[in-house]
């Protein structure tokens, strides 16, 4: 066992210790000043999907809302509770900023990969799309880099299907205990049974369950934090403040200044919105588009909602609480994001927290599951094996909460992640090309005035895309 923890450990040394970071951010400025900055070029267009209906949109396909709500689900989670907290105790103030900048980058990064998985979606007999970066690999690259995908669905398992899903059922549980008193054991069976449902639903139900889950809880959790921002309004610009001279370096909060800041804002913000780590983009295929870049640009915005919504609601709760000291040792993580919340309102804000971590503990375990499908799906399309799966998924959802030392055994998840983001990024690289082309087409047509662009595989014969799946084109 020790022998196995070394090999995972040294695995992630080599993609999260010191390499992926930078690589995410790198690649991600590269494809913002590459693609001529098209993800603040697109920003209005982004708010269309949360209100604009498409007519013709055949109801028995997955919406371009629907997806956006799934995959937000996914990004939002104990990161944006736990994680910015993590990152502002680490970093300081400061690491709010770099979280922002990060972002932004991501924004595009998010845009690219979901643009390329939608292009090299496949129709399945009933009707439904299946897609993302194991596909766009087998036919953006070629057969000749099917092990390439292999590696990367199998990690996809390991780390989302298997590791995270069990993390999300102790955090619910844990949450659960300490607020109310709940046994794990009773908090793991409803869980269980409830992950059950959902999943031997289909992605369809899924989709209907994100639909209503997600604004609940994204509108809930923003709504608690604009009353604290407004009960403490006129503190509200120095909070601001201490982020900007926090970041550059003009005021130490935490050791390490500058330095500490970055680090711990870029790491926290690509762990939280997944930007360029290949895991949304499996739902963003899943959805009914006349374009690629339609999606790209739906699930560009939802980086912008976990991050820059989601993320900031929890670093103005704690910066603008007294529960948090600079530089300080103590409280950490969830709890200091609690105690913050009581201390501006009240003792009856902790089971706020409680139902809040439960949705967005629930809604990632929905996503994480449909990855770990759609992964599965790529290598082998016997039923049996989907059936397991889900077996499986319910066994570890339950496991995870019934348990407070299990999730050790999935220390797996971040080196199995880190294997994931690099191979996704490497093929980005080489795939960032056909997007441009996408993305020039998309703006062709806008240009020309139409108000909706559509994608025509005929205008692009050299890429191995399915016909079948652009019913739009005439």
């Amino acid at each position: 066992m020790g022998f196995i923890d070394s090999i995972f450990n040294l695995i992630n040394d080599l993609t999260w210790g010191w390499a992926l970071v930078p690589f995410l951010v790198v690649l991600g400025v590269f494809f913002t000043i590459a693609s001529g900055f098209v993800q603040f070029r697109f920003f209005k267009r982004m708010f269309g999907v949360l209100t604009g209906r498409d007519e013709n949109a055949d109801p028995s396909k997955i919406s371009a809302r629907e997806a956006l709500l799934v995959s937000v689900g996914g990004r939002v989670g104990g990161g944006n509770i736990a994680g910015v907290a993590v990152a502002i105790t680490a970093g300081g103030p400061g690491a709010v900023f770099w979280m922002w900048a990060i972002a932004m980058i991501g924004m595009c990064s998010a845009l690219i990969e979901a643009t390329v998985a939608q292009l090299y979606k496949r129709t399945e007999p009933n009707g439904d799309y299946r897609g993302g970066p194991a596909r766009a690999i087998t036919h953006g690259l070629g057969e000749q880099y099917r092990w390439l995908a292999v590696v990367y669905a199998i990690c996809l398992i390991a780390s989302f299907a298997i590791g995270f899903n069990a993390f999300q059922g102790n955090t619910v549980a844990g949450a659960a205990l300490d607020s109310l008193a709940i046994p794990r054991i009773y908090t793991g069976i409803v869980l269980a049974i409830a992950t059950g449902f959902i999943v031997y639903g289909g992605i369809h139900r899924i989709a209907k369950a994100a639909d209503v889950i997600i604004p609940v809880m994204a509108i809930g959790y923003i709504g608690m934090a604009l009353l604290i921002m407004v009960l403490n309004l006129t503190s509200l610009p120095g909070v601001l403040i201490d982020i900007v001279a926090n970041a550059f370096g003009f005021r130490e909060a935490v050791a390490g200044g500058m330095g500490a800041a970055i680090a711990q804002g870029l790491r926290r913000g690509l762990f939280s919105n997944e930007a360029g780590l290949g895991s949304a983009p499996n739902v963003a295929a899943t959805a009914y588009v006349r374009h690629p870049v339609s999606q790209g640009i739906t699930q560009s915005f939802s980086v912008f909602i976990d991050t820059i919504l989601i993320c900031s609601c929890t670093a103005f709760v704690i910066l603008l609480g007294d529960v948090y000291q600079p530089g300080a040792e103590g409280v950490d993580g969830v709890v200091l994001t609690q105690q913050s919340i009581v201390g501006h309102l009240g003792e009856w804000a902790q089971y706020f927290l409680t139902a809040a971590i439960l949705l967005f503990a629930f809604s990632s375990i929905m996503y994480n599951y449909y990855l770990g499908e759609n992964a599965l799906d790529f290598m082998t399309s016997n039923p049996l094996a989907i059936h397991v799966l889900r077996v499986v998924i319910i066994c570890i959802v339950f496991l995870g909460a019934v348990a407070p030392g299990a999730t050790v055994v999935f220390s797996f998840s971040d080196p199995m992640m880190g294997i994931l983001a690099v191979v996704n990024l490497l093929a980005l690289m080489m795939l960032f090309p056909v997007a441009m082309r996408l993305i020039r087409d998309f703006r062709e047509q806008l240009a020309a005035g139409v108000e909706k662009p559509i994608f025509d595989p005929r205008k692009f014969p050299d890429l191995d895309t399915d016909p079948t799946a652009w019913p739009d084109a005439k």
